[in-house]
């Protein structure tokens, strides 16, 4: 039980090393697109997720809220006033629902993917094949329930501003949040299924 709890700890404090670093390395976590910020820091979220359990990825996912309040104020993009209240673009700021589009995503990117990987390793016998369904389908579900949920929030709780900022009319908003959840959602989902696949195995092969 001390070895366990020991062993949580260090790769708690690991992952979260890992997305601070990865946060404040220019274009490492986050890259600026101008318009906003494509990550990649979901993806330490995602395996600590499924190695750690809901309670610690949603620690972690918290951490990755954090850095992304901070990386959008100090190192903004057009749309950071969706993602800080204390960022604003000319008259266009942020307010209460910045934080929860900051924050809310981010912690369900570290308990979402615990329970697929689980929910699907159960319908396998053998469990060590059930990994190779359940880890790249768990990181693509990590990866899309940040991305989704962060750009449809953002066009219920900030549709106008959206469009102010882009310049574009109002009925268009939606399909101008289409094309970034394609143009980043989709690239970020292939690249979290392949390195949670690719590191939870070498961790679970490395703890067996």
């Amino acid at each position: 039980m001390t070895n366990k709890k020991t062993y949580q700890m260090v790769l708690t404090a690991l992952f979260t090393a890992i997305i601070i670093m990865m946060a404040f390395v220019p274009y490492v976590g986050y890259i600026n697109l101008v318009v906003i910020k494509a990550t990649l820091i979901h993806v330490p979220v995602i395996i600590g997720s499924i190695m750690l359990g809901p309670k610690k990825g949603g620690f972690l996912g918290f951490v990755f809220g954090c850095t992304s309040l901070i990386n959008n104020t100090f190192n903004p993009s057009l749309l950071s006033f969706a993602f800080s209240p204390f960022y604003s673009l000319g008259e266009i700021g942020g307010n209460f629902w910045s934080i929860i589009i900051c924050f809310v995503p981010r912690i369900l990117v570290g308990v979402v993917p615990y329970f697929v990987y689980v929910g699907i390793r159960k319908l396998f016998k053998e469990k060590g094949a059930g990994d190779w369904i359940a880890l790249p389908v768990a990181g693509i579900v990590g990866a899309l329930t940040n991305t989704l949920l962060v750009m449809n929030l953002i066009y219920f709780c900030f549709c106008d501003e959206f469009a102010a900022a882009k310049q574009i009319a109002a009925d268009t908003v939606y399909s101008a949040i289409l094309g970034i959840i394609a143009a980043n959602g989709i690239p970020e989902a292939i690249v979290a299924a392949v390195l949670t696949t690719a590191v939870c195995k070498a961790l679970k092969r490395y703890l067996r």
